[in-house]
C-alpha cells in the first residue's frame, strides 16, 4: 500500500511540458533563482515545497496603430504597423518571462508589451527623417529592432517580426516626396 501510495504521489506531481508552453516551478527551487523553468521536458514537484505554472510560447501579433509620431524635422508620422512577439525559450528569457508575467492574462501581457513598442517606435521615429524612414525601410526596421529587442528581453519576450503596414504624414510631406521623383 505504501509503495502503491508512493506510486501515485510520483505520478501526480511529475510534470510533462509541451513544447508549446514552458514550465515555471516556484518555491524552493534549491538553484538560488526565483523560479526553475522548462521548456519541452519534465520535472518532478516537491508536494509542499513547490509549487508549479504555465506560460505559454504561442505568438503575439500586437497591432500597433501609430498616429502623429515626431520625426527628426518635427513632422507628424503614422506609423501602423504589426509586431510579432512571444515568451523567448533561452534560460534568460525564460527566466525574466516567470519574474514578469507569470500569472498575467494574455491580454496583460499583449497590454504590457505594446505600451513598450509605442515607446520604443516612437523613439526611432524620432531619430529619423522621413526621406530616411521612406527611402529605407531595411535600415528603419534594423533601427526598430536594435531598439526594441532589449527592452522586450527584459520582461522574457523576443521579437519574431516587424510588418510596417504603411507610413503617411499628415502634412504630405512624403506624398511631395514621390511627386518630385516621378
Amino acid at each position: 500500500i505504501v509503495f502503491f501510495s508512493f506510486l501515485a504521489l510520483v505520478l501526480k506531481y511529475y510534470k510533462r511540458c509541451p513544447s508549446n508552453r514552458v514550465l515555471v516551478i516556484y518555491g524552493k527551487t534549491g538553484k538560488g533563482e526565483a523560479a526553475s523553468c522548462v521548456a519541452g521536458g519534465a520535472r518532478l514537484v516537491t508536494p509542499l515545497i513547490q509549487d508549479y505554472a504555465w506560460l505559454s510560447l504561442e505568438p503575439m501579433q500586437i497591432e500597433i496603430p501609430l498616429r502623429g509620431a515626431l520625426s527628426v524635422e518635427n513632422i507628424r508620422v503614422n506609423v501602423p504597423s504589426v509586431f510579432t512577439v512571444a515568451i523567448g525559450t533561452t534560460p534568460e528569457f525564460m527566466q525574466n518571462a516567470a519574474i514578469r508575467l507569470l500569472g498575467l492574462s494574455f491580454r496583460e501581457i499583449e497590454k504590457q508589451a505594446s505600451e513598450i513598442i509605442f515607446g520604443q517606435l516612437r523613439q526611432v521615429i524620432a531619430s529619423m527623417q522621413i526621406e530616411e524612414i521612406n527611402r529605407d525601410r531595411d535600415m528603419f526596421l534594423t533601427h526598430i529592432q536594435n531598439s526594441l529587442e532589449p527592452e522586450l528581453r527584459k520582461i522574457g519576450l523576443v521579437l519574431i517580426n516587424v510588418n510596417i503596414t504603411d507610413i503617411t504624414d499628415e502634412s504630405g510631406y512624403i506624398e511631395a516626396i514621390g511627386q518630385k521623383a516621378a
